[in-house]
């Protein structure tokens, strides 16, 4: 149960992370980014698989899947864009990808 927490924290964090990191780019959507974003986006996807693994049996497969597929779609986004400035209809795709992928980790279903 301590590894499931710290996989937890781990993955909520870097979620948060990654949030940060696209709402300090709302103003100026062309500023140069670093690769901390793919960074958080490749720590998101794992801790993720871990976080399923370790709950395998008991997995609550209307959540895990949608959300690992919209970690999938953020990560190709993320890696098409990553010597280039974001456009602005990319960079709402992430958003509202990220947006919707942490409301569905929040609805109980």
């Amino acid at each position: 149960m301590l590894l499931f927490n710290i996989l937890l924290l781990l993955h909520f964090g870097a979620f948060a992370g990654y949030l940060f990191i696209l709402a300090s780019l709302w103003k100026d959507i062309t500023a140069p980014r670093n690769k901390t974003g793919m960074i958080l986006g490749i720590v998101i996807l794992l801790t993720d698989i871990g976080l399923a693994a370790l709950k395998y049996p008991a997995i609550n497969y209307y959540k895990v899947v949608p959300k690992l597929l919209i970690f999938l779609v953020i990560a190709v986004l993320n890696g098409l864009f990553a010597d280039k400035p974001l456009t602005r209809q990319a960079y709402y795709w992430l958003t509202g990808l990220t947006l919707l992928a942490a409301l569905i980790a929040v609805v109980r279903v």
